[in-house]
């Protein structure tokens, strides 16, 4: 049985927070199968401390300290946003940990995330994500994100992104 809805603090990472926000990620996005576990992605997903110092890595943790979840945030036109503009705030590696999912993590970091680009003065945000993700979609939805189709990518081959964007 799932833990009820308890919201989650949010805040940028702490050192102490690295290694639990890499194998988060990593925990996310290989054990779900959105990333092979020989993919040069895994190291990046795992580097949580390249994160916080080239973009923002925001966690949420729980009332003992474990992080349950993460998320990098990069204003567009800087080195971790692939697809935001200048004027556009984006998300990459949104990662909820499988013991805190349904308690309302992912949510909590897509809206600190939200927060973020409104203090930087953004007009919106945009960013990727892949189709089979529809947890995610739901919360992004949820909160007024839209399917921006006419900006979905492929970085791969083989590798399908769908773009959504909010404006403010």
């Amino acid at each position: 049985m799932r833990s009820p809805t308890v919201r989650p603090l949010v805040r940028r990472a702490l050192d102490r927070d690295l290694a639990g926000a890499g194998e988060v990620s990593v925990e996310a996005f290989v054990g779900d199968g959105h990333t092979r576990p020989d993919s040069p992605y895994v190291e990046l997903l795992r580097d949580a401390a390249r994160r916080g110092r080239e973009a923002e890595l925001l966690v949420a943790v729980d009332d003992a300290g474990a992080v349950l979840g993460c998320v990098t945030f990069a204003p567009g036109g800087t080195a971790w946003a692939d697809v935001a503009g200048p004027a556009e705030g984006e998300i990459r590696m949104l990662a909820v940990g499988a013991a805190a999912r349904g308690r309302g993590v992912g949510r909590a970091l897509v809206e600190a995330a939200i927060g973020r680009s409104r203090e930087l003065g953004l007009a919106g945000m945009a960013f990727s994500t892949r189709p089979a993700m529809t947890a995610a979609h739901r919360i992004y939805a949820a909160l007024g994100f839209v399917r921006s189709p006419e900006r979905d990518w492929s970085p791969t081959p083989g590798t399908d992104l769908l773009v959504y964007t909010m404006r403010f």
